[in-house]
């Protein structure tokens, strides 16, 4: 049985993530930044892309938190670009790194999973951090990696946070970003819940 999957992000009240070059922009309220540090403790791993990695430089960790006690950091990264001095990378937490089978790249880190031939095989990395014992995993981003887990039918709980404010601009990305996709009808969600946190709203969803 794979792990649970829940999405969490932050987008502006015009639905994006980051700005037109990537870089971060602050969405979240100081509400929404305590949930979403609160939400980590409860997931055995957090996942991310190796866009997030790249542009952000992510830690993944909880402060107060150890290597034994932190959640396992996995990191998505199709063709090795994590640079080895990237923070994901660091002592705090152990790190699954996740590449296709065709790449060779190795890093110092607790695993390195090979998977998939043109794009990696979600289900069977999900099937593997099972067999390791993670029961649920937190899907933290970018856009390209959130969309691949919505068009795989993977999501079993998506929470986005809208900020109050507007980033603008076309090439802007956008929670489910990447290349354009479509099922019939789009992917049916049900709103669970709404809650006000500060300047924004918090917007639960669970698969029809």
């Amino acid at each position: 049985m794979r792990p649970f999957v829940h999405v969490n992000c932050a987008m502006s009240a015009d639905g994006k993530i980051a700005g037109a070059d990537r870089t971060q922009v602050s969405i979240s309220s100081d509400e929404d930044k305590s949930r979403a540090k609160n939400l980590r403790r409860k997931y055995d791993a957090i996942l991310v892309g190796v866009g997030t990695v790249v542009a952000d430089n992510p830690h993944l960790t909880l402060k107060d938190l150890d290597y034994d006690t932190n959640p396992i950091r996995v990191v998505l990264d199709p063709h090795g670009r994590t640079p080895d001095d990237a923070l994901v990378l660091d002592d705090r937490a152990p790190t699954i790194m996740v590449t296709l089978e065709s790449c060779d790249r190795e890093w110092d880190c607790e695993e390195t999973l090979r998977a998939g031939k043109d794009s990696i095989d979600l289900e069977a990395v999900l099937e593997e951090l099972a067999d390791m014992g993670i029961e649920n995993v937190l899907v933290e981003g970018g856009g390209k990696t959130i969309s691949s887990f919505f068009r795989a039918g993977l999501v079993d709980k998506y929470t986005v946070f809208v900020g109050g404010l507007v980033i603008g601009g076309r090439d802007s990305p956008t929670p489910c970003d990447g290349d354009g996709w479509a099922s019939e009808g789009g992917i049916r969600l049900r709103l669970a819940s709404c809650d006000v946190l500060g300047n924004g709203a918090l917007l639960t969803f669970e698969p029809e």
